[in-house]
């Protein structure tokens, strides 16, 4: 099995405990946890070795993460999370699975996302208006991430699921140029 087909899996299970009803956390908080936990572990070459080393026990490694989690103030979910990871071996592959997570918690509340680049910053005011258009174009709710793109001369791009929507200058200049070259 590959590392995205168990990270899915992980994931998965993890949307089920943080919608459930006994999750005892908002969603958006777990992974906030999860986040806080995975910044450390990829900081630290030593406890990433720790981690996952068959050399060290299981209850060792436990002992470690319940400590970290003690001092980051995790939940009780979060941190049994953790363990299930430790204890299975998949600690290495906490960011896919927090990514593989993310996706499906966005995807199980009904959230597509947008990727919108634009030639410039785009003012707050800008980017409301720009979510709102796209929601209503699409009838579902969005999450957005704006960047910036210099090598747009002007106007948007946005890619929303597997749609692109090219309303750059540059993208209308090449479609200019295919219909002057086809006359």
């Amino acid at each position: 099995m590959t590392h995205s087909a168990l990270a899915s899996r992980y994931a998965s299970a993890l949307v089920d405990v943080a919608l459930g009803p006994k999750a005892g956390v908002e969603p958006a908080q777990l992974l906030a946890e999860l986040r806080g936990f995975e910044a450390i572990f990829a900081g630290s070459a030593e406890l990433r070795n720790a981690l996952t080393s068959p050399a060290v026990p299981p209850l060792r490694k436990r002992a470690v993460v319940g400590a970290i989690g003690s001092k980051l103030g995790i939940s009780r979910t979060a941190r049994n999370f953790l363990f299930v990871l430790t204890d299975h071996r998949r600690i290495a592959i906490l960011t896919e699975v927090l990514d593989a997570f993310d996706l499906l918690l966005d995807e199980r509340l009904g959230f597509t996302r947008a990727e919108i680049s634009s030639a410039r910053e785009l003012s707050q005011r800008q980017r409301d208006t720009v979510s709102h258009g796209f929601e209503q174009l699409t009838g579902k709710k969005m999450r957005t991430r704006f960047a910036v793109d210099p090598a747009l001369l002007g106007g948007l791009v946005a890619r929303v699921g597997s749609t692109v929507y090219d309303g750059s200058v540059r993208g209308q200049l090449q479609a200019l140029g295919k219909l002057l070259a086809a006359e």
